[in-house]
């Protein structure tokens, strides 16, 4: 409530409240590991901020950033973290998008659940069991014989998820860095960064 005295509007509360929550992401006490070690700290971390802080997935903007100092240093480590790579700067800020976009998006189904369980009072789990037999007949039908391999937790858990899908960007952005460390300067697909 201390902030809402010093905000004119929602917009400016949310962007306050964002500020204070970016700031508990602290710079690393410890000197660089190497660019992909960094991204992978400055992910997680905001990772973390984001199960900590379910509405803040929905606060962030790409095209309207808030311009608040907290957010912005997020922003500044990872370019930090890509200096020295010969990288032109269009390519480091992608980077420190797609990063924080990766991130944002699979915390976003957090707060969906959060609010759809409010909202309907039936936790996912029951949700869930109610619709099982509607699954297990679409799947038993044939139609989807490679989604009826699946088993059924290999989704659920959202941390594993975000794990899964920050190494394989990973690995895709090394190959980028790698191609242009080889004098080339171009993306993997033969085409120069964007």
């Amino acid at each position: 409530m201390s902030l809402h005295r010093h905000a004119a509007t929602k917009d400016e509360l949310v962007a306050q409240m964002a500020d204070e929550v970016f700031g508990e992401a602290e710079p690393p006490a410890r000197p660089s590991r190497g660019w992909r070690a960094d991204l992978e700290l400055i992910a997680r971390r905001q990772w973390q901020l984001c199960r900590r802080h379910l509405w803040l997935p929905r606060a962030v903007s790409f095209t309207r950033p808030m311009l608040v100092p907290n957010m912005m240093a997020q922003t500044e480590r990872v370019l930090r973290a890509l200096d020295g790579l010969g990288l032109p700067m269009s390519t480091r800020i992608r980077e420190a998008l797609t990063l924080h976009s990766l991130v944002i998006a699979t915390a976003l189904p957090l707060a969906d659940e959060v609010d759809a369980e409010q909202e309907t009072g039936v936790p996912l789990d029951r949700w869930w069991s109610a619709r099982r037999a509607r699954a297990e007949e679409l799947l038993a039908g044939g139609h989807f014989p490679l989604l009826a391999t699946i088993p059924r937790d290999a989704t659920s858990d959202l941390d594993e998820l975000f794990e899964y899908g920050l190494a394989r960007h990973l690995d895709g952005f090394a190959a980028l860095v790698a191609d242009h460390a080889g004098g080339r300067g171009r993306g993997t697909h033969g085409s120069a960064p964007p």
